[in-house]
């Protein structure tokens, strides 16, 4: 494969060695080392509107967007005077404050199945709460996740499925206790008989099941609407609570999220990254009956020092009334399917197999000879098609995340000369590749 030249990462190679000293694998969360697609990870500097810039001074157009948060951009000049206005009165309190109930409101004026709802400082934080709430809620303790939803780093979480149609998980990661995994039930996507077999034989013992209704973290992984309707259904049927993991999905695709999108309502959602416009935020909220479960006004237990941090909140509330002006979902998912429609065009033209999956401004490469991909053992595991790409899209200014399961996000900030910029590089980059 044909480069025409390659980046300099000087400057990053040196942040790069200096951080090994100070973190386990010099980063603060794995898939920012570049293990999967190699080469030296690149220390941002700086970024405005859909770009960003490098220690080494090279400019991209990015479409990680800080891996979903940034539905607006880099740096929007609302969201930033938001901030700036809010810093200069103190940065945090540990006490409520005046923002967090305007937050609160604009989100729960907009989004009719939640009644009340908690702040957090992360997506993770939201889940592992919302999970403690339905087992307090239910007095049950097993909970349903799939396999291919990523959930954030939540012990009873970070689990593989076992053997069998119906199985207990076992511990993906060191440190997880059989014991916790084996509370939490790993069934396949999409697959409405393994979750009919299931609830029959357990649903007295389970108090949840959670789902990212678009599954984004491995894959984007588009379920059919007959199997989330059906999951709702089946859910409401044995008297289990619906969790929908709404973290990447929620204030993306529309407002409401997939919820609204697919006109299905969970019992308990949970959300993070867009509503903090890129400063670290979670929430989970379901109808009064269930909140009022949650401490102080019921026996379910949940803090934080930084929840409702009054920096966030502000940031939050300038973001999401940029959502929610008119059309700005149409709009976005428009400008995201001209982009993915251009480039897979192209492929079908020349025979390459591969295609762009979106669903509103979310996409992925899939590199599986155009199969439908809605489940994680689908996924071809070999990525060197998409390790060379990234690789080319580098040197050629365009930035995506460093791992070929990973989606990306295009922003309102996106203009249509960058989209079409950028789609030349993909375009180019996947010739090279299949040549």
């Amino acid at each position: 494969m044909k480069i025409d030249h390659s980046i300099n990462r000087s400057t990053s190679e040196k942040l790069f060695q200096e951080s090994q000293t100070y973190f386990p694998g010099g980063v603060n969360s794995p898939v920012r080392a570049f293990k999967s697609v190699g080469g030296t990870p690149l220390f941002i500097a700086k970024g405005n509107g859909a770009e960003i810039w490098d220690e080494d001074g090279n400019h991209f157009i990015d479409f990680c967007g800080s891996w979903g948060p940034l539905i607006n951009g880099h740096n929007h000049p609302h969201i930033f005077q938001s901030v700036v206005e809010t810093l200069q009165n103190g940065a945090s309190f540990g006490a409520p404050t005046r923002k967090e109930s305007e937050l609160a409101k604009f989100i729960l004026d907009r989004i009719p199945f939640i009644d009340k709802m908690r702040f957090l400082s992360s997506g993770t934080e939201a889940v592992m709460s919302a999970i403690r709430l339905a087992r307090g809620y239910t007095n049950k303790t097993k909970i349903v996740k799939f396999d291919g939803c990523y959930h954030g780093h939540v012990d009873a979480l970070l689990v593989k499925a076992g053997s069998g149609l119906v199985t207990f998980g076992t511990s993906s990661s060191a440190g997880v206790p059989e014991a916790f995994a084996n509370e939490t039930i790993v069934l396949p996507l999409n697959d409405f008989d393994a979750l009919k077999s299931c609830f029959e034989a357990l649903s007295d013992e389970i108090a949840c099941v959670i789902i990212e209704p678009i599954p984004a973290n491995n894959g984007l992984l588009l379920q059919d609407l007959s199997f989330l309707t059906a999951l709702r259904a089946l859910c409401t049927e044995y008297g289990i609570l619906l969790i929908f993991d709404e973290v990447i999905s929620g204030f993306r695709v529309a407002f409401g999220g997939a919820s609204e999108y697919y006109n299905i309502t969970p019992d308990i959602v949970t959300y993070g990254k867009i509503m903090g416009g890129g400063l670290p935020v979670g929430a989970y909220g379901a109808k009064r009956e269930i909140m009022s479960f949650v401490s102080p006004d019921g026996p379910v237990y949940q803090a934080g020092t930084l929840s409702g941090n009054p920096v966030a909140m502000a940031a939050g509330i300038a973001q999401l009334s940029l959502c929610a002006q008119e059309n700005f979902y149409e709009e976005l998912e428009k400008k995201t399917t001209t982009f993915v429609e251009d480039i897979n065009n192209f492929a079908n033209t020349h025979e390459l197999p591969v295609e762009l999956v979106s669903i509103g401004s979310i996409f992925w490469f899939s590199f599986n000879g155009k199969k439908r991909i809605a489940a994680a053992d689908q996924i071809d595991a070999d990525m060197t098609s998409f390790n060379k790409l990234h690789h080319f899209l580098l040197n050629r200014g365009v930035y995506f995340g460093p791992s070929g399961y990973e989606v990306g996000f295009i922003s309102s900030a996106h203009t249509t000369e960058q989209l079409a910029f950028s789609a030349e590089q993909i375009k180019e980059g996947l010739e090279a590749i299949y040549q």
